[in-house]
């Protein structure tokens, strides 16, 4: 089974329950029997209900299973969670707490050329933090979550090991 909240505009949104049963798709409890057409990589044509829909895959990220269609010129925002995503959630396992970072340790030995960010400073996942040099190449060293610079714990010209913590979050 699926969940997929779709939202149109900031306030609008719904949460449909979508399951496979043997071949046939449901969503809720209403047999999807309509007809579905790829018509390039990221068009679709589909026919449901007597009514015919023209959609455009506009952004899709798979791993966050977050996607952007425009539906007969209406733009909607999907987000999807499937059984596994729904388990870790009642755990209070979910993928928010998997995304906050703690701290940030040297990849390898080096010097550290420059610091990017300040403490206190508001980070998010692929913002770049600081440059490590290693083997005479700069390395952007890019958080892996999101967080607060709680403490830095190297300044540029510091020459760092492997696994020595750089800097740490709130």
């Amino acid at each position: 089974m699926l969940k997929i909240t779709v939202s149109e505009g900031a306030s609008d949104s719904r949460t449909l329950e979508i399951h496979q049963l043997k071949d046939q798709w449901f969503i809720g409890e209403t047999k999807f029997d309509g007809d579905l057409v790829q018509l390039s990589a990221n068009h679709y044509h589909v026919i449901w209900n007597n009514r015919s829909f023209s959609i455009e895959v506009i952004e899709s990220d798979m791993a966050g299973k977050t996607f952007q269609f425009l539906i007969n010129g209406k733009l909607y925002s999907t987000s999807g969670k499937n059984e596994i995503d729904m388990l870790l959630e009642g755990l209070g396992m979910n993928k928010s707490a998997a995304n906050k970072i703690n701290h940030v340790k040297a990849p390898m030995p080096g010097l550290i050329q420059s610091v990017i960010i300040r403490e206190g400073d508001e980070v998010n996942k692929g913002d770049s933090l600081l440059v490590l040099v290693a083997m005479k190449m700069e390395n952007v060293i890019k958080a892996s979550g999101s967080g607060i610079v709680k403490s830095l714990k190297i300044v540029p010209g510091q020459t760092v090991e492997k696994n020595q913590v750089l800097l740490e979050f709130q």
